[in-house]
Parts: C-alpha cells; sequence; structure tokens
C-alpha cells in the first residue's frame, strides 16, 4: 500500500488561500453589509408578498456564503484538531455565523407567522416561487414549535457557551485521543479502531483494552459531556413543544413517525438474523462465542488482503463505471482533483465524511485509508455521498440538501456496486466466503447496530427526564441494547461498557443513527428493482433522484421505482436481501 506520507491529501485552496487569506475578510464584509440591507425587511413580510421570490434569493445568496466559510473552518478544523491556531480559527467562524444567523432569523420567523392564504397568494403573485415550494414546506412545519423572535435570537448566541461549546469539548477529546501499544507505536482513535478488525486476536484485543482504558480514564468528563447535552435537548425540546426526544429529528429528516417506528420494529424483529450469522462466524472460528472485538475480524481461513489506494481507486470507479459511464464521470473528479484527505494521522477527526459545501466549490471527502477492504467499502461510500452531492448542485443552493434519509441512497448505492463487483472478481471460494462474511457484517453494522444505537439513545433520552445518570447508568443501557441486537453467540465484556463514549453521532446529531439503517434497507429494495430489470431507464431515473437534492419528498423520489417506504412490508424486503447473503455465505461451507 502507499505509505502514508505519499497518500492524497485534499487543498482548501478553492475556497481561500490561507486561514489568513484577505478574501476572508472580503466575504465577511460583503455579508455583513447584505445583512444589514436584508434586516430592513423585518416586520414587513406579510405587506410584501409580492417581493418573497426575490427575499427568498437574497436569503439564499447570504446563506451560500455564509456556508462557505462556515465549510472551510470546518474542513480545516477536521484535519487539524489539535492546532490552537485552527481551534481559533473556527470558533472566530462560528461567532461570526451565530451573529449573522441571530439578525436574519427573523426571516423564517416571519414565514411561520404567514397564513396559508398568504402563502397561496405568494404563489399566485409570483409563479418562480414554486421553485421553492419544498424549502418553504420544510420551513412550515416548525411552526408550531417556533418561540418568540427575541428568544429565538437569544438561543445561538447563548448556544456557543453552551452545547456547542461542550460538542467542541468532546470533539477535541477524542482528537487528543493516543494510545501505544505493547510494541510502542502511538495510534489515534481511527487506527486503533481499524486493529479492531486486524487478523491478530491479541491485536484486536490489545485494541479493545487500550480504548476501554483510555475512555475510562476520561469517565467523568465523558459522563458529564453527555449528561449536560442531554439535558440541554430535553430543556430545548421542552420549550418547543416537542412530545418527544427524536420528534425533532423526524421534522428534519421529513419522515413520519409511523414509518420511523416501522423500520426499528422490523429490524428488531429481525435481531434473529444477526444472531444466526454471529453463531455462524462463532463456529468457523472454532469457538462457541466470539468477542466484542472479533465481530469484524476476518475469517481465520482467510488474510484481509491489503488494497493500495490505486487499486482502491480503480475498484470503486470501474463498479461505478459498469452500472453507469455518467457515475464514473463524476466520481473520478474527486481523484483528478486534490478534493479528498486520504490517510490517518494525530489530529485528524476520526472516521470519514463527505461534507457538501457549496455549489461554487465542490464536495469534499475524508478517509481514513488503512489498506483493508473495509477501507474500499468506505471508499465506495463516501464517494456515493460526493457524487449526490456534485449532482444536487444543479439545483438552487436552498434545495441542495437532502435529509438524512435519503442521503443515504447514493452512498449505500455505491457499496453494493463495488460489493457486487468485488464478489464477481473473486478467484475461489475462500476468497467469495471472506467477501460475503465482510458484506454481511457491514450491513449488521448499518442496520441492526444502528438500531441499537437508536435503542441506546430512546433509552437515555428517556431516563435522563428521571435526573442525572451515573456512569454505570450509561453501561447498563449500552449493554443491555447491544445484548438484545448481537445475541448469546457474543460475550460482552464489561470492558466494552464505556464504548458508547466514542460514538460521536450521539453528540453531533441526537436520533441520526435510524437513517443508516434507512438508507441500507431502502438501497436493498433499490437494488433488487435494479436487478430484476423491471424499471425500464434505470440509470437515467437514478441520477435523475441524486440530482434533485431536497427539491422533492423522499416518497416522491422513490416513486418512479415502485417502491413505498410508507409500505411495512418494503422495510422486510430490504432485510430479506441480508437473509439471502447470509444464506449465500452458509451454502459455501
Amino acid at each position: 500500500m502507499s505509505t502514508t506520507q505519499s497518500l492524497p491529501r485534499w487543498d482548501l485552496t478553492d475556497f481561500y488561500p490561507s486561514i489568513h487569506s484577505p478574501e476572508i475578510e472580503a466575504d465577511k464584509k460583503w455579508i455583513t453589509e447584505r445583512v444589514d440591507a436584508f434586516s430592513k425587511h423585518q416586520g414587513t413580510l406579510k405587506t410584501k408578498l409580492d417581493q418573497l421570490f426575490a427575499l427568498i434569493k437574497e436569503y439564499e445568496a447570504i446563506s451560500m456564503r455564509l456556508a462557505k466559510l462556515g465549510s472551510y473552518a470546518y474542513l480545516t478544523f477536521a484535519t487539524q484538531m489539535t492546532d490552537e491556531t485552527i481551534q481559533r480559527f473556527q470558533q472566530a467562524l462560528d461567532e461570526f455565523a451565530t451573529t449573522v444567523w441571530t439578525k436574519i432569523l427573523f426571516f423564517t420567523h416571519e414565514l411561520n407567522e404567514l397564513e396559508e392564504s398568504d402563502i397561496k397568494k405568494a404563489y399566485d403573485l409570483n409563479d418562480d416561487l414554486k421553485t421553492y415550494t419544498v424549502w418553504l414546506d420544510n420551513i412550515r412545519v416548525y411552526k408550531p414549535f417556533q418561540l418568540d423572535l427575541n428568544l429565538e435570537q437569544v438561543l445561538p448566541q447563548k448556544d456557543l457557551t453552551g452545547a456547542q461549546a461542550w460538542v467542541r469539548l468532546y470533539d477535541q477529546t477524542l482528537a487528543e485521543m493516543s494510545f501505544t501499544d505493547n510494541k510502542g507505536a502511538s495510534l489515534n482513535l481511527s487506527q486503533l479502531l481499524e486493529r479492531m478488525s486486524h487478523e491478530d486476536p491479541a491485536l484486536r484485543k490489545e485494541a479493545a483494552e487500550l480504548l476501554s482504558k483510555e475512555i475510562g480514564s476520561k469517565k467523568t468528563l465523558f459522563t458529564l459531556i453527555f449528561n449536560t447535552l442531554l439535558k440541554d435537548k430535553e430543556v430545548m425540546d421542552s420549550l418547543r413543544g416537542y412530545k418527544a426526544p427524536w420528534h425533532a429529528r423526524h421534522l428534519a429528516n421529513q419522515i413520519e413517525e409511523e414509518v420511523v417506528d416501522a423500520l426499528t420494529q422490523t429490524v428488531r424483529a429481525n435481531y434473529g438474523l444477526c444472531h444466526r450469522y454471529y453463531a455462524w462466524k462463532a463456529k468457523q472460528m472454532g469457538l462457541s462465542k466470539i468477542e466484542y472485538w472479533d465481530r469484524n475480524a476476518p475469517l481465520k481461513a482467510t488474510a484481509d488482503p491489503e488494497t493500495s489506494w490505486e487499486e482502491a481507486k480503480v475498484i470503486v470507479l470501474d463498479a461505478y463505471g459498469a452500472f453507469s459511464k455518467k457515475l464514473a464521470d463524476v466520481g473520478k473528479n474527486f481523484f483528478d482533483n486534490p478534493w479528498i484527505d486520504v490517510p490517518p494521522y494525530a489530529g485528524k477527526t476520526s472516521g470519514a465524511f463527505a461534507h457538501p459545501t457549496t455549489p461554487d466549490v465542490h464536495p469534499y471527502l475524508m478517509l481514513n485509508y488503512t489498506g483493508k477492504r473495509r477501507d474500499v467499502m468506505t471508499l465506495a461510500h463516501e464517494l456515493g455521498h460526493g457524487v449526490h452531492q456534485y449532482l444536487s448542485n444543479g439545483q438552487p443552493y436552498l434545495l441542495t440538501g437532502t435529509p438524512l434519509t435519503v442521503a443515504e441512497t447514493a452512498s449505500v448505492f455505491g457499496e453494493m456496486l463495488t460489493f457486487r463487483s468485488m464478489l464477481n472478481a473473486c478467484k475461489n471460494t475462500e476468497e467469495k466466503k471472506h467477501l460475503l462474511a465482510g458484506k454481511i457484517e457491514d450491513m449488521i453494522n448499518t442496520v441492526f447496530r444502528q438500531v441499537a444505537f437508536h435503542q441506546f439513545e430512546v433509552a437515555l433520552h428517556t431516563k435522563r427526564k428521571e435526573g442525572e445518570l451515573t456512569y454505570d447508568d450509561f453501561a447498563k443501557i449500552w449493554i443491555d441494547t447491544q445484548r438484545e441486537a448481537l445475541g448469546d453467540a457474543v460475550k460482552l465484556d464489561t470492558m466494552i461498557s464505556n464504548f458508547w463514549a466514542y460514538i460521536s453521532h450521539f453528540i453531533h446529531v441526537p436520533f441520526y443513527v435510524y437513517a443508516y439503517a434507512f438508507g441500507d434497507c431502502l438501497v436493498n429494495s433499490l437494488y433488487s428493482v435494479y436487478q430484476k430489470g423491471t424499471v425500464d431507464h434505470f440509470q437515467d431515473k437514478y441520477l435523475n433522484l441524486l440530482s434533485q437534492g431536497g427539491s422533492k419528498k423522499y416518497d416522491e423520489l422513490l416513486e418512479p421505482f415502485g417502491l413505498n417506504p410508507k409500505d411495512k412490508t418494503f422495510w422486510q424486503g430490504g432485510l430479506d436481501v441480508i437473509k439471502g447473503l447470509v444464506e449465500e455465505l452458509e451454502s459455501l461451507n
């Protein structure tokens, strides 16, 4: 594999030359002036219905320029999280953004104060306004939960020293974690987590021990951070009148609660499939039970072959290209340009992501690539996000974003294309068995594990209403929800009872995690339609889906494929795809 030093790093100069660039100050000045002019419309929206389209366009221009600054600050910080200069730079831009949003918050607030008759009149006065129908609908869904404008303006400013500060403390704590193995090698969190997929069981166990020990040394801090943010959310939900801790997330995802309930209930009813796989894996490893840190271990009979970065690029782009040349051509942009930060290194955030930025720049991808097959799948996943975001940039900026549920469609579909391509290229049964097992584990992690995470969050937020939680409370809820999902074939050593602390989704985006299960089951059904060939011009319709961004609702996007997630049988169909893979794997014995 390419050395860490030679792996590609992204170049953020498509935003600004540097954090000291005068262009940054120029953009801040431009925003400030436009905001001052825009603010003069405060209190007059009801009398300017004929100007609503123009006002939305101005709001959009300000929002996009501000997002450009924010994206640059975030991406710079993501790879230099321990650099104090970068920390101050991001904080300064966060504070600037908060000031701006406070000043223009009146606009969405007054949109929600309009009557339906006012909105209809505005549409009648300017047909162009219909372009933003979905955006307006998504804004106005919050009307019942909107507070007094003065309070709405104070809350984000207070958040800088409240919830947002706690999130920043959490991120920096994870970034500063350093682990020294028995050979004296220093690892960051991403590298340590990768060790839990190592072929050597001793290294897997050591990684789990190091992680548990490090989290345990900070248990007071993690317990305080989680308790504080749980309480903060409870206070905010109560102020706004949300009926449950997850209610706001469903609104943000533009999804009905009964659909989420149908998803989670169906997944939990199929936990036995997860139990069945781990029992199979334990047998393959010659054990009655596997350790928690063995869940993603390569099978004993094979090793996880090292895949160079150059090989990974070819594998993913070829898989994309076999489906659609246009999909591959868009994906190729990310490799031909410095749009991906590939290697793991100190100070870089863990995991992987795709960041959409703004249409006048382009998306960026972040990986922590170590050459494992699972890393190839991660590349396929994040490139799917990147292609989706790139194609969405044809929409007006306010319509480029997609709810989390639909946002996982292209990423998981990209994974499936890559997996099927790699499976077809297998040279023998053992290689095929290894690849199938890895894909099933990825699906288990995406569907069953994420729903277990969701249940963990539900239990946490519910119990927090009774009072502050102890470190042991977190541990018990974690073990209970993990046991339900994983089954008796996986040992749940007390050593792993604090692993909840490094799952950053609980901190960054509460109740985000079910979106992964939604996306995986949705794509399983979508891919099944593609394989059956029952939809004409599938590729064209798929690319059109991606190019719609957030301009259509999820059910409308899926209609051309004959799919309806509101039908409870839809979710079972997605899970049956996983069942088919498990049966295929079992047949190879």
